[in-house]
């Protein structure tokens, strides 16, 4: 497998293993009586600052799949993963500790953080759009 293919699929499987901790958080909210109802705001707005950090870390995910998807696949499709393979575990790296930043703290410092991270992901796309295209 390249490093294009395990960070699109590494990418997903994370998205995956934030529904799956979001469903956990939720459950055992219904479960435990701290909350009646299994209905949740899809923004995580009624539920304490824990839950709608994994809510938002969640989104932010889903969110910027398509366009990581479209040009991992794009790399592949075209037989350029040459191009997106070497940043490729670095720019995985960087949407975990982006999403496990959110899920920690929405202090000033961590927010500063999780924009780091954010920032890295979105200069390693435009870079690979720049070279996908031959721009540079």
């Amino acid at each position: 497998m390249t490093p294009t293919a395990f960070a699109l699929l590494g990418f997903v499987a994370w998205t995956i293993l934030l529904v799956l901790l979001l469903a956990s958080y939720r459950i055992s909210l219904v479960a435990t009586g701290k909350r009646a109802s299994p209905n949740f705001n899809a923004d995580g707005d009624d539920v304490d600052g824990f839950g709608r950090r994994i809510t938002r870390a969640h989104a932010n995910c889903y969110e910027n799949l398509p366009l990581v998807g479209a040009i991992l696949l794009y790399a592949i499709a075209t037989n350029q993963s040459v191009v997106t393979d070497p940043l490729a575990p670095a720019f995985l790296g960087a949407r975990m500790l982006q999403s496990a930043t959110h899920i920690a703290s929405t202090s000033r410092n961590a927010i500063l953080v999780r924009l780091f991270f954010y920032s890295v992901q979105i200069a390693i796309l435009v870079f690979w759009i720049l070279k996908l295209t031959h721009l540079i």
